[in-house]
């Protein structure tokens, strides 16, 4: 998710041991294909086999809409150190999709084909090359055409976001063709859009019989979630979650922002405030509108953790 799930998320959602892996920003091919330095400044990880400090495997996302400078751009990334790639056709910015990039490319099948096809020509055999996709531009039944194109190209597995590019994220999602696309699918799918609480994904689960889904949001405004999740696929042990200390996991965010960014600053505190927003919005976290109003970082977080106690004394018995 672009400006969400940079170098400093995915080290801090490595340490909460709940996602198999993630998936890197999307980095955009443009008029040229992307050289290598681009990756390495952009997936820290590959230094260290495409691992975060806390031990999450990291798959980097290209996007663009030129079949030769994305599979040239994914050999550079495979070159420095990549051991996955995956290509975005989901993305419904209306920037990205002007630009001959993400969802756009869903308007015309042969095109993913080709695009897609390309990438996993050009990198290594054992290197796996998946897809992300939404349903389709303004309908979902492009689904069926698009999902066969990218298993004739070759690909891994193939993420769905539950959604067309002209909805973005408005409601609802549909999560019945993921399922019909899963009963005749030849690779994995994967089901992605929507699962805020554990109950939609039971439902989603029930709807699209997938083994494998993807959330972004959720986990950040639920935190428990990935948790639930893993428990409810048998990942982890069953037992009692304990209730979300919400200081303590701003703090986490703060070390590893510290590692990569530098000492606490405006991104990093932009981040948080960022993270509050989702929290209130899809979560039960209450509104702290004047909190978030604060620049200066020791006092935005004195504040926070002084507010966040308030929380936790105010709900307990």
């Amino acid at each position: 998710m672009d400006g969400i799930t940079d170098a400093t998320m995915r080290a801090f959602q490595g340490a909460q041991k709940t996602f198999t892996h993630a998936v890197t920003e999307f980095i955009r091919v443009s008029n040229h294909p992307l050289p290598s330095r681009v990756f390495t400044r952009d997936v820290p990880e590959l230094a260290t086999n495409a691992i975060t400090i806390t031990g999450l495997l990291v798959q980097v996302q290209i996007l663009g809409g030129d079949p030769d400078l994305m599979a040239i751009s994914a050999l550079n990334a495979i070159q420095v150190g990549a051991t996955a790639i995956d290509i975005n056709f989901g993305c419904p910015a209306p920037t990205v999709n002007r630009n001959d990039g993400g969802a756009s490319i869903l308007r015309c099948p042969q095109r993913v084909y080709e695009i897609t096809k390309a990438v996993r020509d050009a990198v290594p055999s054992q290197i796996p090359v998946s897809v992300k996709v939404r349903l389709g531009w303004e309908t979902i039944e492009p689904i069926h055409e698009n999902a066969e194109m990218v298993q004739k190209a070759g690909a891994s597995w193939l993420t769905i976001h539950a959604r067309t590019k002209a909805q973005g994220y408005l409601p609802p999602v549909y999560w019945h063709p993921i399922g019909e696309v899963n009963r005749n699918a030849s690779i994995p799918i994967i089901a992605n859009g929507d699962i805020w609480t554990i109950d939609d994904f039971h439902l989603c689960q029930e709807q699209t019989a997938c083994t494998h889904f993807m959330i972004g949001r959720p986990a950040l405004a639920n935190p428990q979630l990935p948790h639930q999740i893993t428990q409810s696929l048998g990942l982890t042990s069953s037992g009692t979650l304990p209730q979300t200390d919400w200081p303590a996991l701003f703090q986490k965010l703060l070390y590893y922002s510290e590692i990569f960014q530098g000492p606490v600053n405006s991104k990093s505190l932009n981040r948080i405030k960022q993270w509050l927003s989702l929290a209130q919005k899809f979560g039960d976290f209450p509104s702290c509108t004047p909190i978030k109003q604060i620049a200066e970082p020791d006092l935005f977080m004195q504040n926070l953790q002084e507010f966040c106690h308030s929380i936790e004394f105010a709900h307990s018995p």
